[in-house]
């Protein structure tokens, strides 16, 4: 019974993904293309397919790495970004816009999205320095905040040095999926793929975890070496999607909120899951951003701003500690 419910469960998440998917082929600012053929050829499958199938691959290593995230730190409001990600994504590329047209060649063959990777490793790497480790969640987390301070005054300090930045900067703050191809397809596909394999593999670890510390430990568990392995994944699955959509909001928090009463608390579907919510979520959005005021595209991550934020209002009014007086 319970496998069947499984089963039932992802089906419907899979075929509202493939859903998703035509519909962000079919659809875009400039209203609906049906003929596959001629003229609209190039702007399905060009433009508009990789760029709805990237949106959804983006979600998803969203949704997986806000899944491990919560579960790892045993925290319902830890989302992605937590380890200083996002600032040092948005520093590698205000890097690369600040110096790569100063005679710097290695710079313009890195790239924004090269940037934008490292940057989000290296504020992950950073984090980890500055709290002595992995042994410890709370002075992990402490030193993401410290670190995505640090980082952020280095972004204000690039758009002080060069005021011409500041739209592009902002831009990539904001999330935006229009300029995904499929290069940047295959590379989160690859990504996702790889991560969502391990994760699948060491994740009867956070059940363990879910009971508490220290009966982890008591079991026998590798507790510190698996807390490594989910930080690496992270930061991997956090780096690619930021690297091709910017900075989107809320996609890694609200995902795992949204399937957790559907998957039956279990660790394994829950991230699975999670994944699969992301990529519905973030291309959900996509559309409703291309199509709301069409043809003006607002940015993507306004559109999950609004949503996310007004799904955890609800959460919050219909938890119990929201509903006391």
């Amino acid at each position: 019974m319970q496998k069947n419910y499984f089963l039932a469960r992802l089906s419907s998440l899979l075929i509202l993904s493939v859903i998703l998917v035509l519909l962000g082929t079919l659809l875009g600012s400039t209203g609906a293309s049906w003929n596959g053929l001629g003229s609209d050829q190039a702007i399905l499958f060009d433009i508009r397919l990789p760029r709805s199938l990237g949106a959804y691959l983006a979600g998803a290593l969203l949704g997986l790495a806000g899944g491990i995230a919560q579960s790892v730190f045993r925290n319902p409001l830890a989302d992605p970004y937590l380890l200083g990600s996002a600032s040092g994504a948005l520093l590698g590329v205000g890097s690369i816009l600040c110096f790569a047209y100063l005679g710097n060649s290695w710079l313009e063959i890195i790239g924004l999205n090269g940037g934008a990777f490292i940057g989000a490793l290296i504020g992950v790497l950073a984090s980890l320095l500055l709290a002595g480790g992995y042994r410890s969640s709370l002075r992990l987390l402490l030193s993401g905040v410290v670190i995505s301070v640090i980082l952020g005054a280095a972004n204000s300090l690039f758009t002080f040095i060069r005021p011409d930045l500041f739209q592009s900067i902002q831009s990539f703050m904001l999330g935006n999926t229009t300029l995904i191809d499929w290069s940047g397809v295959v590379i989160m596909a690859i990504a996702l793929f790889i991560c969502l394999a391990i994760t699948a593999m060491i994740s009867p670890t956070l059940e363990a975890l879910s009971l508490g510390e220290n009966t982890a430990r008591t079991l026998g568990l590798p507790l510190d070496q698996v807390r490594l392995v989910f930080i690496g994944i992270l930061a991997l699955t956090t780096g690619c999607a930021v690297a091709q959509t910017g900075l989107i909001a809320f996609v890694g928090l609200a995902a795992p909120h949204l399937v957790r009463k559907i998957a039956g608390g279990r660790q394994r579907v829950q991230l699975v899951f999670s994944c699969l919510g992301g990529g519905i979520l973030l291309l959900s959005s996509d559309l409703i951003a291309r199509t709301l005021f069409a043809p003006l595209e607002i940015p993507v991550g306004i559109v999950t701003a609004v949503l996310g934020g007004l799904y955890l209002l609800i959460l919050l009014k219909n938890s119990p500690l929201g509903g006391r007086s």
